[in-house]
């Protein structure tokens, strides 16, 4: 098994200093060498065929021995140091100084077919950044890292892909619900792949301690590697540009979060990537019932920062700390301002064009924002599916018959986890409908064209929490199959696919309140 290794984050930016592997504040460097530790049986649970292709990896190399052991960790590529990247963040709002590559160890960038890819293992031991954790992690994490990884990629949403996922042989000790009860869990390791994993946080760690070259070389590095269309400008312009088009991406990042009902759950800024890509699964989750205050996040459950309807806000505070932390090498506010100040009005456009579409409604009416605010405003009155209201949404245009109210509530009614509450609210979607209709009457299309723009933007299958629990649940008792169901349903998200169709349904009543199906603690 050979991979075209190209190694330019360690050849071109300062490592640390000390070699040794214990827990420090790591100064005037980007990144620490740090090898992986040796697992007891390492056993692979799951190979990703189509991200091995991106890395030139054979389907039969993923079946190997080789492949197990480089990818947990027991192995070291040929001529290759793996390193942990430092950086530090805002989480829950608060300066928290240095964190970085704690429970991560990257093995190597790989160049391939024109693209560079840096590949990181999760869960394979300790490093400097470590602070006083072990740097591990167990299967219920790393299965759901793995799985979601994926489900958001074929979702269309820009996200960090996953090569496998592997049993250690190891048992880790874990209080998943931080009430003083450990036990010992399964440990894992996933292979996480992105062009960069380089993170706000890279950029915020070297502003803080006023290492004002270090950020300059970092910032020059990553324009250089990952935004290279920007070469050509001056040194201030360069660097507004590229602060700009992260702005793009972050926002093209959220509004997708927004379209599939997708709560990240930790947006610190240690987890907000440079590239615009979702990084750090943690406690993520899709709303089930359309909830805009739920966040799956234990931690963040009486605060709620993290919660649905505030994710764009907080990439745009994300967005604020990036910029002071860029500032020194412009030492201009006010044009990193009016970048700052064009994202909201961006955002409110941007998600007024994705609702419009997941509704069916392309042309252009001044009434379209106040349509989808009553939209919204019913949908809050009662429990209703998000994912099932929308993808039967646009079934209302299966035929070329003309829609009545009936044809409506009997489509949504599988979408309400109350049947009664239909009928409660009935005046309300009634007078709802009636001005959807009206609207209807101003667009174009044909009813069947008109259905498969809206499939194309309303996923019927996500990766609803108590699915990945099932999952979780079958691979703790050595059971995989379940994992592999739902890794190749996840791969096709908006076609029918009658095979998985009893995972086209509500969240089951068992799951409502239930660990690891609600809501999630960070513990990994």
């Amino acid at each position: 098994m050979k991979l075209p290794i190209k190694n330019t984050f360690t050849t071109e930016l300062p490592s640390d200093s000390i070699t040794e592997n214990y827990t420090r504040q790591v100064e005037n460097a980007c990144f620490s060498y740090v090898n992986p530790i040796q697992t007891a049986q390492p056993k692979l649970v799951h190979a990703n065929a189509a991200v091995g292709q991106l890395l030139g990896l054979n389907p039969s190399d993923l079946t190997s021995e080789e492949f197990v052991k480089i990818f947990t960790g027991n192995e070291i590529l040929p001529n290759t140091q793996p390193y942990a990247m430092c950086y530090g963040g805002h989480q829950f709002g608060h300066w928290a100084g240095q964190l970085g590559d704690g429970r991560a160890i990257n093995l190597a960038e790989v160049f391939h077919q024109n693209q560079t890819w840096a590949i990181q293992l999760k869960g394979a031991g300790p490093t400097p950044y470590s602070r006083r954790a072990d740097g591990l992690a167990v299967l219920r994490s790393s299965i759901r890292e793995y799985l979601c990884s994926e489900a958001m990629y074929y979702l269309g949403v820009p996200t960090t892909r996953a090569l496998s996922v592997a049993l250690t042989g190891d048992l880790v000790s874990r209080d998943m619900l931080y009430n003083g009860n450990p036990k010992n869990e399964l440990g894992a390791v996933v292979c996480r792949v992105a062009p960069s994993f380089i993170r706000f946080g890279n950029f915020e760690i070297f502003a803080s301690r006023e290492d004002h070259k270090n950020l300059q070389l970092l910032t020059d590095y990553t324009i250089k590697h990952h935004y290279n269309h920007l070469n050509h400008l001056s040194e201030t312009e360069r660097y507004l540009a590229f602060f700009k088009e992260v702005c793009d991406k972050t926002l093209t990042m959220v509004t997708h979060w927004q379209r599939v009902g997708f709560v990240h759950g930790v947006m610190n800024t240690d987890n907000m990537s440079i590239l615009g890509l979702t990084i750090d699964y943690g406690p993520y989750g899709w709303m089930d019932d359309y909830n805009p205050k739920w966040t799956p996040n234990t931690t963040d459950n009486q605060h709620k920062r993290y919660r649905f309807e505030n994710q764009p806000h907080i990439c745009l505070w994300n967005l604020l700390q990036l910029a002071n932390a860029l500032y020194p090498l412009i030492n201009e506010a006010k044009p990193l301002e009016d970048i700052l100040g064009n994202f909201q009005n961006a955002y409110q456009q941007a998600y007024l064009h994705m609702m419009k579409a997941k509704i069916g409604l392309y042309e252009t009416d001044n009434n379209d924002a106040f349509l989808i605010q009553e939209l919204e405003n019913k949908l809050t009155l009662q429990e209703i599916d998000m994912t099932l209201f929308y993808r039967q949404l646009g079934n209302l245009f299966e035929s070329e018959n003309e829609v009545n109210f009936q044809t409506f509530s009997t489509l949504i009614e599988s979408a309400f986890y109350t049947l009664n509450d239909l009928k409660v609210h009935q005046p309300a979607w009634e007078n709802w409908f009636q001005l959807y209709q009206n609207r209807l009457q101003k667009e174009t299309l044909t009813p069947t064209e008109r259905k498969q723009k809206m499939d194309a933007v309303n996923p019927k299958y996500v990766l609803r929490n108590y699915m990945a629990q099932l999952a979780i649940d079958d691979a703790e008792k050595g059971d995989f199959n379940l994992v592999n169901e739902l890794f190749e349903m996840l791969k096709n998200p908006y076609n029918e696919q009658p095979q998985f169709e009893k995972w086209y349904a509500k969240r089951p009543d068992w799951a409502k309140n239930k660990v690891g199906c609600s809501q999630l603690s960070c513990s990994s």
